[in-house]
């Protein structure tokens, strides 16, 4: 990274060209603004048997005990493109109908997330199925955006023909860049429901938020004519107004 001079909307003249010119190539530009992966916090270790098991380093603040740690299932399992991609399934609720397929944030892998799906899955009954992306945790690679649809595309793969888990029995939950697969799974794929916890506006618009122009070279592009599902809470009058004036091929119903 170069050293920091005259800023323009946080970032100097040499962060800028760092970022936009070093190659100038769009997948490039996202991963340096988007991906975040922190050095592994868990391993994976398989006994003569082929049993895995899951070992955490202190980074991961495990806040169980443990047996809920050996109830959690780990493995990996390989993308279309290629790579290995790290996957944990955390029974909570063995009786429950739904899983979540969960996508986490930028910064954060499989083991810094675990007591999270424990605890979440546990309040809302529910099983959690998640994933590290290429370049994170036990997961090889290089973080990118073609590799976001390939890792979201394998685990969604082995929830079904692993674990039996159907589509209408699956919640695709995606936070900050994990919205990005959980958005393009949802576009290809029946599920129950999907959630989008703090989702990204465009790839540009993570370094420079008062964008207001999608421009042909940027990544994660906000769709112009957008599918939105409308809580049934939310399914008044006036929130069908407003959704037929901002957005006129919505559609309600969950």
């Amino acid at each position: 990274m170069p050293e920091p001079g005259p800023r323009m909307n946080g970032f100097s003249l040499g962060e800028l060209c760092w970022l936009f010119c070093c190659p100038p190539c769009p997948s490039r530009i996202a991963a340096k603004l988007a991906f975040l992966p922190p050095e592994p916090t868990y391993s994976i270790h398989t006994d003569a048997n082929g049993v895995n098991s899951l070992h955490l380093s202190e980074r991961a603040d495990w806040q169980y005990s443990q047996r809920e740690l050996d109830a959690v299932e780990v493995f990996s399992t390989r993308s279309s493109r290629g790579n290995q991609v790290g996957c944990m399934f955390v029974r909570c609720a063995p009786s429950s109908r739904y899983t979540l397929l969960f996508s986490h944030g930028n910064a954060v892998d499989l083991g810094q997330m675990c007591s999270f799906y424990i605890g979440l899955g546990s309040r809302i009954n529910c099983n959690v199925f998640s994933y590290d992306y290429s370049g994170y945790g036990a997961s090889t690679g290089k973080p990118s955006e073609k590799n976001l649809y390939a890792d979201i595309e394998a685990a969604w793969q082995v929830l079904r023909n692993k674990y039996g888990v159907t589509p209408e029995n699956t919640i695709l939950y995606g936070q900050s860049i994990g919205t990005v697969p959980t958005i393009d799974l949802a576009a290809r794929y029946e599920c129950a429901a999907v959630i989008l916890h703090s989702p990204l506006m465009s790839g540009l618009r993570v370094a420079f938020p008062d964008t207001r122009k999608t421009y042909c070279f940027d990544v994660f592009p906000r769709p112009r004519d957008p599918l939105v599902l409308c809580l049934q809470l939310h399914n008044s009058p006036a929130c069908r107004t407003w959704l037929s004036i901002r957005c006129p091929s919505y559609r309600t119903g969950l």
